[in-house]
């Protein structure tokens, strides 16, 4: 693997030839390195990708599986997957020859993966992601087999504890957000269930006041310094919901204080996700009430209508999502029924 000095530049740069995937021989030029040794690391990375052989490093793998993912996934799935990959599994493997990770090795990093990370729904995240990478390989680039299937998983895929705000913990902690944006912001989180990029995505033309519905059609993202509006997260999050008339009548007054803002202008700019928990945080400090996540507030929403007695079906309308999810995930928060019915039954039995 030749490399070479550009005296102009003081810097070194390889220049090779290789074969790509079509049969075509091609000249490959990359300048810029500070060492002799990273442009050859460059070089060899980069045609260990091109043959595609099990043998090739695992670095190499995760790169051709991120490459993949950022054309086949929505832009948060793959920013999910490289945040995965870069912070927690490229540490430990990024040299090794993927069909030279053995369960053994996995083994040891799953171990480390539970030293380190307290979440239980995390750790189980973390390692589906190694295995998604793993069967890429498998599928892909000639792998045996999935040494993850044999080591197998370890986390939990929900929570054994869901947190989440009571109706009265909520009027605690707002009352203490002064901030009007961030107020109204709160206010939707918790009485329209959104997810948070469906919040920032909002417009003022998604909201019809004669009707009193909020039409969710989109989704905010944070990419590369720039303000991303994309497709929502799943079919099912196209949607409409109604609104409670007070909440109508605050959103609309905030719009005419904004006297300038257009229909097709996100109804909350100057509201960041940074913002956000920081004066969640700052709120719930000067209440009293717990600290919980952003997406938390989803949550309160759900186990709000739970409580109110609503049904699943009509709550996953609302949330946007499946009655499946929403009896997986949220299933234990409906109260056990069983002595009503059996109260019932007595009232019909004849005997």
């Amino acid at each position: 693997m030749p490399s070479y000095y550009d005296e102009n530049q003081k810097t070194w740069y390889c220049k090779f030839y290789y074969t790509d995937w079509t049969g075509q021989r091609k000249q490959k030029l990359k300048r810029g390195f500070p060492r002799q040794r990273d442009a050859k690391d460059w070089e060899r990375n980069f045609l260990e990708k091109q043959q595609g052989s099990p043998d090739m490093a695992f670095k190499s793998l995760c790169e051709l599986y991120l490459e993949d993912s950022r054309k086949n996934c929505k832009l948060s799935s793959y920013k999910i997957k490289k945040s995965l990959c870069d912070t927690h599994i490229l540490p430990y493997f990024k040299d090794k020859p993927i069909n030279k990770i053995r369960p053994a090795d996995i083994r040891k990093w799953q171990n480390t993966i539970k030293e380190s990370i307290s979440s239980e729904v995390h750790q189980k995240n973390i390692n589906q992601q190694f295995s998604s990478i793993m069967n890429f390989a498998v599928r892909y680039y000639g792998l045996r087999k999935n040494p993850c299937s044999i080591a197998g998983s370890i986390g939990r895929r929900k929570a054994r504890k869901m947190d989440f705000w009571t109706l009265d913990e909520f009027n605690r902690f707002i009352v203490q957000v002064n901030d009007l944006p961030l107020k109204m912001a709160y206010l939707v989180l918790f009485y329209a269930g959104l997810r948070l990029g469906e919040l920032l995505a909002l417009t003022r033309s998604d909201l019809s006041v004669p009707s009193r519905t909020l039409t969710i059609s989109k989704t905010y993202h944070r990419y590369d310094k720039a303000d991303l509006i994309t497709s929502p997260k799943t079919d099912n999050s196209y949607r409409t919901i109604t609104l409670p008339p007070l909440l109508v009548d605050a959103l609309s007054d905030y719009i005419e204080r904004n006297y300038d803002m257009q229909p097709g202008d996100r109804l909350f700019p100057q509201v960041t996700e940074f913002k956000l928990r920081y004066w969640k945080k700052e709120a719930c400090n000067a209440s009293g009430v717990k600290v919980i996540r952003l997406h938390d507030i989803r949550h309160s929403h759900v186990s709000l209508l739970i409580d109110m007695g609503f049904s699943p079906h009509l709550i996953a309308e609302r949330i946007g999502d499946t009655v499946q999810m929403v009896n997986e995930v949220y299933g234990h928060l409906y109260p056990n029924r069983h002595a009503e019915v059996a109260n019932k039954l007595q009232e019909i039995v004849s005997l």
